[in-house]
């Protein structure tokens, strides 16, 4: 007979210095203890971009102080990782990146990690273009990493769950994956959908929801006739939903937006984590 085994043993932490750090420092500690999962904690810091270098003497003065705060709000945050993971017992390492572009980093190193967990409003640091994936997290989407944990800059115990489901491949494919790794136990999932058609919407309701009851979890479910856009956030607030599970509504709109125009505005405006698998 073979035994089970967890799913989640190299977790990915970007470590940028940022308010947001430490929540996702906690989250990370959090679940590596409860798998016996190790961590790679990378600094997200982009000398060149941060210096812009300049001709001009006032510049270049601005540019190297702007350097030099950034790298000592780094130095804090790694210690404070090390030291989390001391204080737990965790396995750790720390992947130090001054040099070309830190986030292209993470990309490489999530291809040998299981998890990639972020802060969700520091991604958003540089510009965003529609054209190109400036952004962070729309790169790391549209490199194909998954799973990623985006947090906010608060740490929320994870018990209730908020999926939002379109029906589409993409979208069952992110359902299924969170479902799948069981980060949380005693997880209370609802399940909403966003459809014009009512008898569409309790179809698709009804399948997921036998689909999560069959791998243990609590469900209730939700259908909205509105826009994702308009209602989704609204409808985690209300419920107090303790993050939210999000698919894109088809792979088009990955290619044409990259993560799609409701992702996107969702990862502007939430104000609690996600969870990314597209």
């Amino acid at each position: 007979m073979r035994r089970f085994r967890q799913m989640i043993k190299r977790i990915l932490l970007g470590v940028g210095g940022t308010p947001y750090t430490s929540v996702a420092i906690q989250c990370a500690v959090s679940l590596a203890k409860r798998f016996e999962a190790e961590i790679t904690g990378v600094t997200m810091f982009d000398v060149e971009r941060l210096a812009n270098v300049s001709t001009t003497p006032i510049r270049s003065k601005a540019a190297v102080e702007r350097v030099s705060l950034t790298r000592e709000d780094v130095e804090k945050t790694i210690s404070e990782f090390t030291s989390a993971c001391a204080a737990e017992g965790i396995k750790y390492q720390v992947k130090q990146e001054e040099k070309g572009k830190p986030f292209d980093t993470i990309i490489s190193l999530a291809r040998y990690h299981d998890l990639v967990i972020l802060g969700l409003r520091s991604i958003f640091e540089y510009d965003i273009s529609f054209e190109e994936p400036k952004d962070t997290l729309a790169r790391l989407v549209s490199a194909g990493v998954r799973p990623i944990i985006a947090v906010s800059d608060t740490f929320r115990p994870i018990r209730k769950v908020l999926i939002a489901y379109s029906g589409s491949m993409e979208s069952a494919k992110t359902m299924k994956r969170f479902v799948q790794l069981s980060l949380w136990t005693d997880v209370k999932l609802k399940i909403v959908t966003f459809q014009g058609s009512e008898d569409k919407a309790l179809q698709l309701l009804y399948d997921a929801s036998d689909y999560c009851r069959a791998h243990g979890f609590q469900v209730v479910h939700e259908w909205n006739h509105g826009s994702p856009k308009d209602f989704l956030l609204p409808i985690a607030s209300y419920w107090q939903a303790d993050m939210i599970v999000l698919g894109n509504s088809a792979r088009n709109l990955l290619i044409k937006q990259v993560l799609g125009e409701t992702s996107l505005y969702v990862i502007r405006n939430s104000d609690r984590p996600l969870f990314l698998c597209q």
